[in-house]
């Protein structure tokens, strides 16, 4: 990147910006739903973390944002990312100065707090030598206002599971999230994984408001699959998604994905699924690829500080074997309050 900008037009945001804030995300071609400035409030008060939100101005007017958050944690450390809990969501500027500029700062934040490291989270290699991940990959296609197109889409395999759930007689509707989340709560509690705390999902759903909706997947009126489902633009997300150990033998998931591609186009408008990001070589990589999304790169850098090493807060870390088998025999009930302290940290 080029660093010739100058950075004294940074400076951090508070609460009166965040109109021109979203106002630059919604403008901008990079925009993502992960750089909105509503995460300030979700960060804070929903897990606890602090914010230092970067904005830079040129001529009075905004020319680049960045989410930066602060994470302390007595498991998992001292670290600054842009931005934990999302797919990507690096500096935006009006150039690459900008960029540059933002990146520079957000560093400058690192080592006066002292963290272990700085975690920028990339769709595209910034050139910069630093350690990179590239563990994740991210998924998106285009969506159309018609369902045999979408169905066609689709992969003959994956086609048949979908019809096997329209024959099941899953229903699939807007829903709410005290449906939602027991059934992501096990769902998350089957994979060996802490479960985020209830209140991140209400803060989200009311921070965001009409951007933001709760979906499930019923059977004989019980919730077997739901999502918390993000709109941006004419794009739609399903980020927070879980289903139970009979949703698999029914196809919901599957019926659940199904629902989402035409609810978001033909009832909002949508022209792209964003399925956010999957491990490399996992059942929910090639789930994604047959229900025929293809995967691109993400590139999470770091910029190590107090660290030696990029950290490694991921289940793929040996280290972490026994306690996520461990985690996957605990009762739902005791799962959902003892990971809601420790998912607060992992971003």
């Amino acid at each position: 990147m080029n660093t010739a900008a100058d950075t004294s037009a940074i400076r951090l945001a508070d609460g009166n910006d965040h109109g021109v804030w979203n106002d630059y995300v919604l403008a901008h071609p990079e925009g993502s739903f992960f750089h909105r400035f509503e995460w300030h409030a979700v960060m804070r008060e929903a897990l606890g973390h602090q914010c230092h939100f970067l904005i830079a101005e040129r001529g009075g007017r905004v020319a680049g944002v960045m989410p930066v958050v602060e994470m302390r944690s007595l498991l998992f450390g001292h670290s600054l990312g842009s931005m934990p809990f999302a797919t990507y969501a690096g500096p935006l500027g009006d150039d690459e100065a900008i960029c540059a500029a933002l990146e520079r700062r957000s560093i400058e934040i690192a080592h006066r707090l002292n963290v272990g490291a700085l975690e920028l989270r990339y769709r595209h290699a910034s050139g910069a030598s630093r350690p990179v991940k590239t563990l994740y990959e991210t998924f998106s296609k285009p969506i159309e206002a018609d369902e045999e197109a979408n169905m066609k889409a689709i992969r003959s395999k994956q086609r048949n599971i979908i019809r096997k759930g329209i024959k099941a007689g899953l229903e699939g509707r807007v829903t709410d999230c005290r449906t939602f989340y027991p059934v992501y709560s096990e769902s998350v509690r089957n994979l060996g994984t802490p479960v985020f705390p209830r209140t991140l999902f209400e803060t989200i759903a009311r921070e965001f408001g009409n951007d933001v909706e709760f979906f499930g997947v019923f059977k004989d009126g019980r919730a077997v699959s739901a999502a918390q489902v993000f709109y941006f633009r004419d794009q739609v997300c399903p980020y927070y998604w879980g289903g139970l150990y009979s949703a698999r033998r029914i196809a919901a998931n599957d019926f659940l994905a199904w629902q989402l591609i035409n609810r978001a186009a033909i009832e909002r408008g949508c022209t792209l699924f964003d399925f956010g990001r999957s491990k490399k070589e996992t059942g929910a990589h090639q789930w994604k690829r047959n229900l025929g999304f293809e995967p691109a790169q993400l590139y999470y850098e770091y910029e190590l500080v107090r660290d030696d090493e990029m950290p490694e807060v991921n289940p793929n870390n040996p280290k972490y074997r026994f306690f996520i088998e461990t985690w996957k025999k605990l009762p739902l009930s005791v799962s959902q309050i003892i990971g809601a302290r420790i998912s607060r940290s992992l971003g």
